[in-house]
């Protein structure tokens, strides 16, 4: 069956209250979100102590409703699609936001990857003994309760929600407007995937509303959220970091770079980078600028550039990459500290590796970047010196994946230094604590 004609059939309806397209009636906002928040604590105590089976069973019922009740999902998704084509969204933005057959069926095989991930939640990280008998051992466990905002991906209902079950912690939803009926489909089947294996239906709830006023009081509930994971563009971070009472992983701008090295192989630097800008130009991995060495100018540059060009990427250059392709067009200074997501992507000649260091020092958004070498040395200079939370050596940035590094999944990519930087997994989804087991010893 095809896409079009799941979207036109769905053979099941929504569950949920509020999904029959009644308009939500007027809300007590503050009232609204405290109750949740007081309801996800709760979810909370009895998640913490959930034994790996009930959670992995949750999340394979997930998976099967998922796939069960796509038809409906994909229904929901086309009236996000219909609104947000409406109101003019880039095309960037409608990728993010569109779900197909296989997208749906990519969500569910995400939620049996984490089922499959080792549960972290009192695993022992480290154990010592004193010299006075004491024993301590160092151990994982859940942050408590966890608030994701996001934009238009309704994918992140599902990985969120997942991730945040797996690592024993209740989750409150807040997705975006655009994708306001696709979210609320996906969450339903994580509601049912608690219920078959007896969780409390409260451990993943969503924000019933779209009304904006509910994120700012959702992040004033510090007696019921232990963190804020804000997912989305730089106005909503901002917004988050000025007004969140909360402490949060934040998740900044992909301003992800490519330096191809004087040493690059052509066929791997070619191929890797039509591909990490254009296999998705929409999502966070996406190359924006491309680094090319100055003694490549002449011979590789104008080959990558071709590829991209013939991709259906528009190529912005500076001074001397236009000098090689005149064809490109004028890089302003303001495209170094762009992040397109889309098929644009600017190109600069740097004089060697001090050079592009210093590029992605003053530019980059600290979140992933890459060079492509077959020397070693080069290599793990640039590995050791550039102060991202990924770097790569001689792969398309677009692997900046929780799935891609075995994780099941993430929640997004933290750019910040404190606790968790990278994909954010299942094991940065925990905390630790100390057990210390004695035997009548008392400190002199």
């Amino acid at each position: 069956m095809t896409d079009a004609a799941l979207t036109a059939s769905p053979d099941r309806a929504p569950t949920a209250p509020g999904l029959a397209g009644m308009p939500e009636p007027a809300l007590d906002v503050t009232a609204l979100m405290t109750d949740i928040g007081r309801r996800a604590r709760a979810a909370s105590l009895r998640l913490a102590t959930a034994s790996r089976a009930a959670k992995d069973t949750a999340l394979t019922a997930a998976a099967a409703a998922l796939r069960r009740d796509a038809a409906l999902v994909l229904h929901e998704n086309a009236r996000d699609m219909a609104a947000a084509t409406e109101k003019g969204l880039s095309p960037a933005l409608l990728d993010r936001l569109s779900l197909t057959r296989a997208r749906v069926e990519a969500m569910a095989q995400g939620l049996e990857a984490i089922a499959a991930l080792p549960d972290p939640v009192g695993a022992v990280m480290a154990s010592w003994t004193r010299p006075n008998g004491l024993t301590l051992e160092r151990v994982r466990t859940p942050l408590g309760v966890v608030g994701v905002i996001y934009e238009s991906r309704p994918n992140v209902t599902a990985d969120a929600g997942a991730l945040c079950l797996k690592a024993g912690n209740a989750v409150v939803l807040r997705g975006g407007s655009e994708s306001l009926w696709s979210a609320r489909a996906i969450h339903t089947c994580l509601v049912e995937g608690l219920t078959v294996a007896g969780l409390p239906a409260d451990a993943i709830q969503m924000v019933p509303v779209a009304d904006r006023a509910a994120v700012g009081v959702m992040l004033t509930l510090s007696d019921y959220i232990d963190v804020i994971v804000p997912r989305g563009g730089r106005g909503l971070v901002e917004r988050v970091s000025a007004e969140s009472r909360i402490p949060l992983f934040k998740h900044l701008d992909g301003l992800c770079h490519t330096y191809v090295h004087a040493e690059a192989d052509f066929g791997k630097a070619r191929a890797i980078c039509v591909n990490a800008k254009m296999r998705r130009t929409g999502i966070c991995g996406a190359t924006e600028t491309i680094l090319i060495d100055a003694a490549l100018k002449d011979s590789l540059l104008p080959l990558i550039v071709g590829d991209l060009i013939a991709a259906g990427c528009e190529v912005r250059g500076c001074e001397r990459t236009r000098a090689v392709m005149p064809e490109v067009t004028p890089a302003s200074e303001a495209d170094w500290d762009t992040e397109y997501l889309d098929a644009i992507v600017s190109v600069r000649v740097v004089d060697g590796l001090e050079a592009a260091l210093e590029h992605i020092r003053v530019h980059s958004s600290a979140h992933t970047e890459a060079i492509l070498t077959e020397n070693q040395a080069v290599a793990e200079a640039f590995l050791a010196r550039v102060d991202s939370a990924i770097v790569m050596h001689n792969a398309s940035t677009q692997f900046a994946d929780g799935g891609e590094f075995g994780m099941g999944a993430e929640i997004g990519i933290s750019t910040g230094r404190l606790h968790a930087r990278g994909p954010v997994g299942v094991e940065q989804l925990t905390i630790f604590k100390y057990k210390v087991r004695g035997n009548g010893q008392c400190r002199p």
